[in-house]
């Protein structure tokens, strides 16, 4: 299953992050050398929102990644939420659905 880990990040984000960047990234690629991550990145225009995708077969990983995210702990993060999320078509989907007759 995938869960999507949903940053809001605060004005001072792009300001700030760069103090904390490495420390970020470290954890990120961790997560996803365990397979726990599969992509992450902020959406640009404007930088308010960050989607990490993460899959397992809980949130569990998703939530363990915020609870240690320097963006997190350090404030550039106001709020964050992990959602369930049923994919369909790709090649990774978790429950792929193909079109009928």
């Amino acid at each position: 299953m995938h869960f999507l880990l949903v940053y809001e990040v605060g004005p001072e984000y792009l300001e700030r992050r760069a103090e904390f960047r490495n420390e970020h990234l470290a954890l990120a690629w961790e997560a996803h050398t365990r397979g726990e991550l599969l992509l992450g990145g902020a959406l640009a225009e404007p930088v308010d929102t960050a989607l990490l995708l993460f899959q397992g077969d809980s949130p569990a990983a998703a939530e363990r990644f915020a609870a240690a995210d320097p963006y997190v702990l350090h404030g550039l993060v106001r709020h964050w939420r992990v959602r369930p999320w049923i994919t369909v078509a790709g090649a990774q989907a978790a429950t792929p659905a193909h079109p009928g007759p």
